[in-house]
């Protein structure tokens, strides 16, 4: 599989986890993600992300968020 495939799927992932930890559906959660900058984030740092628990991961993620004005 491919680098650029390995990240999409992580993304895809991250997305639908997100998701589900807070309770709506992946498209708000997709949308939440991009305008606070989470799907940049997971971009940038997929080296580390993915090698943490997703639990971990979407902490992380709803930090970022959150630092760019997300307030789920």
């Amino acid at each position: 599989m491919s680098e650029l495939k390995k990240k999409i799927n992580y993304t895809v992932v991250c997305v639908n986890e997100f998701a589900n930890k807070l309770n709506i559906a992946e498209k708000e959660a997709f949308d939440y993600l991009y305008k606070y900058k989470g799907i940049a984030f997971i971009k940038e740092h997929y080296d580390i992300e993915h090698t943490l628990s997703m639990d971990d991961a979407i902490d992380d993620i709803i930090m970022i968020c959150r630092n760019n004005g997300g307030n789920l």
